[in-house]
Protein backbone atom coordinates (compact mmCIF):
# COMPACT_ATOMS: atom_id res chain seq x y z
CA UNK A 1 0.00 0.00 0.00
CA UNK A 2 1.28 3.47 -0.90
CA UNK A 3 0.06 6.66 0.72
CA UNK A 4 1.58 9.97 -0.33
CA UNK A 5 1.44 13.56 0.88
CA UNK A 6 2.28 16.24 -1.68
CA UNK A 7 2.82 19.90 -0.99
CA UNK A 8 3.26 22.73 -3.48
CA UNK A 9 3.61 26.32 -2.21
CA UNK A 10 0.29 28.10 -2.28
CA UNK A 11 -1.74 24.90 -2.15
CA UNK A 12 -2.95 22.60 0.60
CA UNK A 13 -1.30 19.25 1.22
CA UNK A 14 -2.68 16.63 -1.17
CA UNK A 15 -3.23 13.07 0.02
CA UNK A 16 -2.70 10.54 -2.76
CA UNK A 17 -3.37 6.80 -2.62
CA UNK A 18 -1.49 4.30 -4.78
CA UNK A 19 1.06 4.71 -7.58
CA UNK A 20 1.26 7.98 -9.47
CA UNK A 21 3.83 9.97 -11.46
CA UNK A 22 6.21 10.66 -8.58
CA UNK A 23 9.04 11.62 -10.91
CA UNK A 24 7.02 14.53 -12.31
CA UNK A 25 5.79 15.62 -8.86
CA UNK A 26 9.26 16.11 -7.34
CA UNK A 27 10.35 18.34 -10.24
CA UNK A 28 7.99 21.15 -9.21
CA UNK A 29 9.87 24.07 -7.65
CA UNK A 30 9.44 24.24 -3.87
CA UNK A 31 7.44 21.02 -3.74
CA UNK A 32 7.77 18.45 -0.96
CA UNK A 33 6.66 14.86 -1.39
CA UNK A 34 6.33 12.15 1.25
CA UNK A 35 5.74 8.66 -0.09
CA UNK A 36 5.01 6.01 2.55
CA UNK A 37 5.03 2.34 1.52
CA UNK A 38 3.53 -0.22 3.87
CA UNK A 39 4.14 -3.83 2.85
CA UNK A 40 4.71 -2.82 -0.80
CA UNK A 41 3.97 -5.29 -3.56
CA UNK A 42 6.49 -6.02 -6.31
CA UNK A 43 4.81 -3.43 -8.53
CA UNK A 44 4.93 -0.82 -5.79
CA UNK A 45 8.56 -1.65 -4.94
CA UNK A 46 9.46 -1.04 -8.59
CA UNK A 47 8.70 2.66 -7.99
CA UNK A 48 11.91 2.86 -5.94
CA UNK A 49 13.92 2.01 -9.05
CA UNK A 50 11.80 3.49 -11.82
CA UNK A 51 10.69 6.83 -10.35
CA UNK A 52 13.31 7.60 -7.72
CA UNK A 53 16.34 5.85 -9.26
CA UNK A 54 17.58 4.49 -5.93
CA UNK A 55 20.70 2.33 -5.87
CA UNK A 56 20.19 -1.46 -6.14
CA UNK A 57 22.20 -2.04 -2.96
CA UNK A 58 19.87 0.22 -0.99
CA UNK A 59 16.81 -1.49 -2.46
CA UNK A 60 18.34 -4.85 -1.58
CA UNK A 61 18.59 -3.71 2.05
CA UNK A 62 14.93 -2.67 1.94
CA UNK A 63 13.79 -6.03 0.62
CA UNK A 64 15.96 -8.07 3.01
CA UNK A 65 14.43 -6.45 6.15
CA UNK A 66 17.53 -7.45 8.11
CA UNK A 67 19.74 -4.39 7.74
CA UNK A 68 21.42 -2.89 10.79
CA UNK A 69 20.63 0.74 11.61
CA UNK A 70 22.86 2.85 9.39
CA UNK A 71 23.09 5.86 7.12
CA UNK A 72 24.50 5.80 3.56
CA UNK A 73 25.21 8.89 1.49
CA UNK A 74 24.49 8.43 -2.25
CA UNK A 75 25.22 12.11 -3.07
CA UNK A 76 21.76 12.92 -4.43
CA UNK A 77 19.94 11.21 -1.56
CA UNK A 78 20.47 9.64 1.88
CA UNK A 79 19.49 6.09 2.73
CA UNK A 80 18.77 5.51 6.43
CA UNK A 81 17.73 2.33 8.21
CA UNK A 82 15.93 2.74 11.55
CA UNK A 83 14.45 0.18 13.92
CA UNK A 84 11.05 0.26 15.61
CA UNK A 85 10.54 -1.40 18.99
CA UNK A 86 7.29 -2.35 20.71
CA UNK A 87 6.86 -3.89 24.15
CA UNK A 88 3.43 -5.00 25.38
CA UNK A 89 4.43 -6.54 28.72
CA UNK A 90 6.48 -9.30 30.29
CA UNK A 91 4.22 -11.98 28.80
CA UNK A 92 5.33 -10.95 25.29
CA UNK A 93 8.82 -10.40 23.95
CA UNK A 94 10.08 -7.16 22.44
CA UNK A 95 8.85 -6.78 18.86
CA UNK A 96 11.28 -5.18 16.43
CA UNK A 97 10.43 -3.74 13.03
CA UNK A 98 12.41 -1.90 10.37
CA UNK A 99 11.80 1.44 8.70
CA UNK A 100 13.83 2.41 5.63
CA UNK A 101 14.03 6.07 4.70
CA UNK A 102 15.22 7.73 1.49
CA UNK A 103 15.79 11.47 1.84
CA UNK A 104 16.00 13.50 -1.34
CA UNK A 105 16.14 17.25 -1.83
CA UNK A 106 12.37 17.46 -2.31
CA UNK A 107 11.10 14.08 -1.21
CA UNK A 108 11.08 11.53 1.56
CA UNK A 109 10.29 7.88 0.90
CA UNK A 110 9.61 5.54 3.84
CA UNK A 111 9.25 1.78 3.52
CA UNK A 112 8.09 -0.55 6.30
CA UNK A 113 6.48 -3.96 6.55
CA UNK A 114 4.59 -3.41 9.81
CA UNK A 115 1.41 -1.36 9.99
CA UNK A 116 2.68 0.54 13.01
CA UNK A 117 0.60 3.07 14.95
CA UNK A 118 3.25 5.81 14.62
CA UNK A 119 2.41 6.13 10.92
CA UNK A 120 -1.26 6.65 11.70
CA UNK A 121 -0.12 9.44 14.00
CA UNK A 122 2.10 10.94 11.26
CA UNK A 123 -0.69 10.65 8.68
CA UNK A 124 -2.99 12.54 11.02
CA UNK A 125 -0.40 15.28 11.56
CA UNK A 126 0.27 15.64 7.84
CA UNK A 127 -3.44 15.98 7.08
CA UNK A 128 -4.14 18.45 9.90
CA UNK A 129 -0.93 20.50 9.94
CA UNK A 130 0.68 21.28 6.60
CA UNK A 131 3.83 22.51 8.36
CA UNK A 132 4.89 18.89 8.80
CA UNK A 133 5.42 18.73 5.02
CA UNK A 134 5.78 22.37 3.98
CA UNK A 135 8.93 23.08 6.03
CA UNK A 136 10.99 20.86 3.75
CA UNK A 137 11.98 17.26 3.24
CA UNK A 138 14.73 17.41 5.89
CA UNK A 139 12.31 18.61 8.58
CA UNK A 140 9.80 15.96 7.50
CA UNK A 141 12.62 13.42 7.79
CA UNK A 142 13.32 14.70 11.30
CA UNK A 143 9.65 14.36 12.27
CA UNK A 144 9.59 10.68 11.24
CA UNK A 145 12.89 9.88 13.00
CA UNK A 146 11.81 11.78 16.12
CA UNK A 147 8.53 9.83 16.26
CA UNK A 148 10.40 6.52 15.92
CA UNK A 149 12.69 7.47 18.82
CA UNK A 150 9.78 8.73 20.95
CA UNK A 151 8.14 5.34 20.54
CA UNK A 152 11.04 3.83 22.53
CA UNK A 153 9.84 5.85 25.53
CA UNK A 154 6.51 4.02 25.39
CA UNK A 155 8.28 0.66 25.43
CA UNK A 156 10.57 1.79 28.26
CA UNK A 157 7.62 3.03 30.35
CA UNK A 158 6.06 -0.44 30.24
CA UNK A 159 9.42 -2.07 30.99
CA UNK A 160 9.92 0.23 33.98
CA UNK A 161 6.47 -0.71 35.30
CA UNK A 162 7.21 -4.43 34.96
CA UNK A 163 10.62 -4.03 36.61
CA UNK A 164 9.00 -2.20 39.55
CA UNK A 165 6.43 -4.99 39.89
CA UNK A 166 9.14 -7.66 39.88
CA UNK A 167 11.23 -5.74 42.42
CA UNK A 168 8.19 -5.37 44.71
CA UNK A 169 7.34 -9.09 44.45
CA UNK A 170 10.91 -10.10 45.33
CA UNK A 171 11.20 -7.71 48.27
CA UNK A 172 7.79 -8.78 49.60
CA UNK A 173 8.80 -12.44 49.39
CA UNK A 174 6.11 -13.24 46.82
CA UNK A 175 8.50 -14.30 44.05
CA UNK A 176 8.38 -17.69 42.36
CA UNK A 177 9.71 -19.39 39.24
CA UNK A 178 7.44 -17.23 37.08
CA UNK A 179 9.08 -14.14 38.58
CA UNK A 180 12.50 -15.54 37.79
CA UNK A 181 11.46 -16.23 34.20
CA UNK A 182 10.17 -12.67 33.88
CA UNK A 183 13.49 -11.28 35.12
CA UNK A 184 15.43 -13.11 32.41
CA UNK A 185 12.85 -12.25 29.74
CA UNK A 186 12.83 -8.51 30.48
CA UNK A 187 16.61 -8.42 30.81
CA UNK A 188 16.89 -10.00 27.37
CA UNK A 189 14.45 -7.43 25.95
CA UNK A 190 16.46 -4.57 27.46
CA UNK A 191 19.65 -5.93 25.91
CA UNK A 192 17.88 -6.18 22.55
CA UNK A 193 16.61 -2.60 22.91
CA UNK A 194 20.15 -1.39 23.59
CA UNK A 195 21.36 -3.22 20.48
CA UNK A 196 18.82 -1.20 18.52
CA UNK A 197 19.56 2.14 20.18
CA UNK A 198 23.36 2.09 20.00
CA UNK A 199 23.71 2.01 16.16
CA UNK A 200 20.99 4.65 15.85
CA UNK A 201 22.95 6.87 18.21
CA UNK A 202 25.77 6.82 15.68
CA UNK A 203 23.33 7.73 12.89
CA UNK A 204 21.91 10.65 14.88
CA UNK A 205 25.41 11.84 15.77
CA UNK A 206 26.28 12.20 12.09
CA UNK A 207 22.98 13.90 11.28
CA UNK A 208 23.36 16.36 14.16
CA UNK A 209 26.87 17.36 13.03
CA UNK A 210 25.61 18.59 9.68
CA UNK A 211 27.74 16.17 7.66
CA UNK A 212 25.19 15.94 4.85
CA UNK A 213 24.17 18.66 2.40
CA UNK A 214 20.61 17.33 2.30
CA UNK A 215 20.15 18.20 5.99
CA UNK A 216 20.21 21.93 6.63
CA UNK A 217 21.95 23.44 9.64
CA UNK A 218 18.56 24.40 11.08
CA UNK A 219 17.38 20.79 10.86
CA UNK A 220 20.70 19.49 12.25
CA UNK A 221 19.97 21.27 15.54
CA UNK A 222 16.73 19.30 15.87
CA UNK A 223 18.56 16.03 15.19
CA UNK A 224 20.89 16.93 18.06
CA UNK A 225 17.85 16.96 20.33
CA UNK A 226 16.79 13.52 19.06
CA UNK A 227 20.32 12.29 19.75
CA UNK A 228 19.97 13.47 23.36
CA UNK A 229 16.70 11.55 23.63
CA UNK A 230 18.43 8.38 22.45
CA UNK A 231 21.23 8.88 24.97
CA UNK A 232 18.67 9.26 27.75
CA UNK A 233 16.84 6.13 26.61
CA UNK A 234 20.12 4.22 26.66
CA UNK A 235 20.82 5.44 30.21
CA UNK A 236 17.35 4.43 31.40
CA UNK A 237 17.78 0.99 29.83
CA UNK A 238 21.10 0.61 31.68
CA UNK A 239 19.52 1.57 35.00
CA UNK A 240 16.62 -0.85 34.50
CA UNK A 241 19.04 -3.65 33.71
CA UNK A 242 20.99 -2.86 36.89
CA UNK A 243 17.77 -2.97 38.92
CA UNK A 244 16.97 -6.37 37.43
CA UNK A 245 20.47 -7.66 38.23
CA UNK A 246 20.12 -6.43 41.82
CA UNK A 247 16.66 -7.98 42.09
CA UNK A 248 18.06 -11.24 40.79
CA UNK A 249 20.75 -11.20 43.48
CA UNK A 250 18.11 -10.52 46.14
CA UNK A 251 16.00 -13.38 44.77
CA UNK A 252 18.87 -15.86 44.89
CA UNK A 253 19.79 -14.62 48.37
CA UNK A 254 16.23 -15.13 49.62
CA UNK A 255 16.11 -18.61 48.10
CA UNK A 256 19.43 -19.44 49.76
CA UNK A 257 18.16 -18.09 53.08
CA UNK A 258 14.99 -20.19 52.86
CA UNK A 259 17.06 -23.27 52.01
CA UNK A 260 19.36 -22.63 54.97
CA UNK A 261 16.36 -22.23 57.29
CA UNK A 262 14.94 -25.56 56.13
CA UNK A 263 18.30 -27.30 56.55
CA UNK A 264 18.70 -25.71 60.00
CA UNK A 265 15.25 -26.92 61.07
CA UNK A 266 15.84 -30.45 59.84
CA UNK A 267 19.27 -30.54 61.48
CA UNK A 268 17.85 -29.47 64.86
CA UNK A 269 15.08 -32.08 64.62
CA UNK A 270 17.67 -34.73 63.80
CA UNK A 271 19.89 -33.74 66.75
CA UNK A 272 16.91 -33.73 69.13
CA UNK A 273 16.06 -37.29 68.17
CA UNK A 274 19.63 -38.59 68.40
CA UNK A 275 19.77 -39.15 72.23
CA UNK A 276 16.40 -40.96 72.42
CA UNK A 277 17.38 -43.02 69.40
CA UNK A 278 20.68 -43.93 71.06
CA UNK A 279 18.98 -44.94 74.33
CA UNK A 280 16.32 -46.97 72.54
CA UNK A 281 19.03 -48.74 70.59
CA UNK A 282 21.06 -49.33 73.78
CA UNK A 283 18.20 -50.81 75.75
CA UNK A 284 16.94 -52.70 72.77
CA UNK A 285 20.03 -54.96 72.64
CA UNK A 286 19.25 -58.60 73.29
CA UNK A 287 21.70 -59.23 76.16
CA UNK A 288 20.58 -61.64 78.85
CA UNK A 289 21.82 -59.62 81.83
CA UNK A 290 20.49 -56.07 81.66
CA UNK A 291 19.26 -55.03 85.13
CA UNK A 292 17.22 -52.11 83.77
CA UNK A 293 14.96 -54.49 81.89
CA UNK A 294 13.91 -56.23 85.07
CA UNK A 295 13.22 -53.03 86.99
CA UNK A 296 9.57 -52.28 87.71
CA UNK A 297 9.94 -48.58 86.83
CA UNK A 298 12.48 -49.07 84.07
CA UNK A 299 10.09 -48.05 81.27
CA UNK A 300 9.05 -44.82 82.98
CA UNK A 301 12.65 -44.08 83.85
CA UNK A 302 13.69 -44.49 80.20
CA UNK A 303 10.95 -42.08 79.03
CA UNK A 304 11.96 -39.50 81.64
CA UNK A 305 15.63 -39.76 80.63
CA UNK A 306 14.78 -39.30 76.94
CA UNK A 307 12.46 -36.35 77.70
CA UNK A 308 15.02 -34.63 79.93
CA UNK A 309 17.76 -35.11 77.34
CA UNK A 310 15.58 -33.59 74.63
CA UNK A 311 14.57 -30.66 76.85
CA UNK A 312 18.20 -30.10 77.79
CA UNK A 313 19.15 -29.86 74.10
CA UNK A 314 16.30 -27.44 73.43
CA UNK A 315 17.42 -25.18 76.30
CA UNK A 316 21.01 -25.32 75.04
CA UNK A 317 19.95 -24.41 71.48
CA UNK A 318 17.92 -21.46 72.77
CA UNK A 319 20.85 -20.12 74.78
CA UNK A 320 22.99 -20.34 71.64
CA UNK A 321 20.14 -18.58 69.77
CA UNK A 322 19.89 -21.42 67.29
CA UNK A 323 16.16 -21.61 67.96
Amino acid sequence: MIKSFYYVPGNEVQVIEGITDFDRMVRAEGSVLWVDMCRPSDEESFVLTHDFKFHPLAIEDVLSERARSKIDDYDSYLFVVMQLADYAGRDEELKVGEVDLFLNRRSLVTVHYDDHRIFDYLYHRAERDERLVSRGADFLFHAVVDTIVDNYNTALDIIEYDVDEIERDILDGESDQETLRSVFTIRRDIVQLKRIVMPQTEVLTRLSRGEFDLVSQKAAVYFSDVHDHLARINDIADSQREILNSSLEVYYSSVSTKTNEIIKFLTIVTVLFMPPTFLVGLWGMNFEFMPELEWEFGYHFALIIMLLTTLGLIIYFRRKKWL
